[in-house]
């Protein structure tokens, strides 16, 4: 296999995932962005090659139902608000309620998406300054019409250190890092249903802030998604210290990859829908893209390994452009988790927590 960014070490993802062996337990991805009907079908080869069997997803409210006719019962939805209109001042206001009812209404979502990252201020021509903070009026709107419905609430707040040192470095605009926890703490007491902060909480290269947050706040849990940044923040510390820090909260972090499908990804062409069409541009290397989320996990989660990630990882020429290039891919530091917190990670967790959620207030 010939490198590229989501297969810098030139893997055969199928023979990888056969010598990975069959995951502990069959794993449930609690966050993903599935869109388009044959790229969901391609996704649907690479979960069960790599051992998923449901799958939640933020997928845009217009596609859901071709993406739920490809992966039936399998598929479940987070409400997102829609991102491509055109008045995205409304959609992510008063658009962002209509939107939580139809997916209430119409798929059955039972938990709602929180985008809270600083890069809503530069998506929106007014700066957001209603609604970029995630204890802002218009997110209190929200949350209050998800909670009455019956939904729990998954939260994107801050972004990896990296990006505060390179992107956000005007505090004035986007604030401190630490700022960002401020309203998500309060936003964790006002609604106490349960909360998964994404991207492990936003903050993977501090498992002390995080062990402080969790133990602060019960109802909140985190995931593992955003592969590339999490592979690079877990990576930054001992294996030892994330193997503890995994068991000292094992029931309280579930699985997710991130990963992002959609049909643009299949060929040259693109509609402009996201820049994450230009991710992969023939369905062999929507293949490759998909499972490189998976592989580079749960190498991560299950194995020794202490190498190159397979997956390049543009954050790194952002901070040091004369050192690294777009190929570059951080170290990979495998945890081998042990088999409960594995199971805990893979399944159980979501099981036990989103699952039971979803059917109990059905």
């Amino acid at each position: 296999m010939e490198p590229w960014p989501a297969n810098t070490l030139g893997l055969d993802y199928v023979a990888a995932a056969r010598a990975l062996g069959p995951a502990p337990v069959r794993m449930i991805d609690v966050h993903t962005h599935i869109h388009g009907r044959e790229a969901a079908k391609i996704y649907a080869r690479v979960r069960e090659l790599y051992g998923v069997e449901r799958t939640y997803t933020m997928t845009q409210i217009s596609m859901a139902a071709e993406v739920r006719e490809v992966l039936g019962e399998s598929v479940r939805f987070i409400t997102m608000p829609w991102f491509r209109g055109n008045d995205p001042e409304h959609q992510h206001r008063g658009g962002y309620l209509e939107v939580i009812e139809r997916f209430h209404g119409e798929f059955g979502a039972r938990m709602m998406k929180l985008w809270a990252a600083p890069a809503l201020r530069e998506f929106l021509p007014s700066g957001a300054v209603d609604v970029a903070d995630i204890d802002s009026a218009w997110r209190r709107e929200h949350a209050r019409l998800a909670v009455s419905l019956g939904m729990m609430i998954m939260v994107h707040v801050a972004d990896p250190d990296t990006w505060f040192a390179a992107r956000y470095h005007h505090g004035a605009t986007y604030g401190t890092k630490a700022h960002q926890y401020v309203g998500l703490r309060r936003m964790l007491d006002e609604f106490p249903v349960p909360w998964i902060a994404a991207h492990m909480g936003g903050w993977s290269e501090d498992l002390g802030f995080l062990d402080r947050l969790l133990t602060a706040h019960p109802n909140l849990h985190l995931d593992t998604s955003a592969t590339k940044w999490v592979v690079r923040g877990l990576s930054g510390h001992e294996p030892s210290e994330v193997r503890d820090f995994f068991t000292r909260h094992k029931g309280r972090i579930l699985f997710g990859t991130d990963l992002v499908t959609m049909d643009d990804q299949l060929s040259l062409a693109k509609t402009g829908m996201s820049r994450m069409a230009d991710l992969a541009n023939s369905p062999e290397q929507a293949f490759e893209l998909y499972c490189s989320r998976h592989w580079t996990l749960r190498t991560l989660f299950e194995t020794g390994y202490d190498g190159p990630s397979a997956i390049a990882d543009p954050d790194l020429a952002m901070i040091d452009p004369a050192r690294y290039t777009a190929m570059s891919a951080p170290r990979l530091r495998g945890c081998a988790l042990p088999a409960d917190v594995l199971r805990a990670l893979y399944h159980d967790t979501a099981a036990n927590l989103v699952d039971r959620w979803w059917a109990e207030h059905a």
